[in-house]
């Protein structure tokens, strides 16, 4: 289990911040994140496809999902929720069934006036179990993971940017 009570101040070496305006209502955009028959056609980077098994989305509750690549074989993922603040906010821990809490995510939604700020904070315990994960294509990953939710998103909403 890792230890998320550091000091905040000292999280930028172990960290990735991602924030994209969306052209789409907010609650469009919470919505989109957090029920299966939405997600499961964005989440994760181009080529890979999602399956949810289960999606409890409130504090202690879970979604379990398979992440599946023709050449790169499937990824079992867990998410623990630990805040749910509909539709501004979600708080949860990343992992697998085996390691269930290998980094923390914060996810924001603003609203902008139409518009959705979306702000995905991920915390890892170290440094260096970020840097681990970066070997493999995480921040790249996360970019297109967004960039399939935008389009799919605004697809809903009837806009583009």
């Amino acid at each position: 289990m890792m230890d998320m009570k550091r000091d905040v101040k000292s999280t930028g070496d172990r960290e990735i911040v991602r924030v994209r305006v969306l052209n789409a209502p907010r609650e469009l955009v919470f919505k989109t994140w957090t029920e299966p028959e939405h997600v499961d056609k964005w989440w994760g980077p181009r080529g890979f496809t999602t399956k949810t098994h289960r999606m409890e989305v409130k504090p202690g509750g879970s979604w379990h999902y398979l992440m599946s690549h023709a050449e790169h074989g499937e990824f079992d993922n867990l998410i623990t929720y630990r805040e749910v603040v509909r539709p501004e906010r979600l708080v949860y821990s990343h992992g697998t069934s085996e390691e269930p809490e290998q980094f923390q995510v914060t996810v924001t939604f603003a609203d902008e006036g139409g518009k959705t700020r979306l702000t995905m904070h991920s915390v890892w315990p170290t440094a260096e179990a970020l840097e681990a994960v970066k070997k493999y294509g995480a921040e790249e990953g996360g970019k297109q993971t967004l960039d399939k939710m935008q389009e799919y998103v605004e697809k809903q909403a009837g806009r583009t940017t």
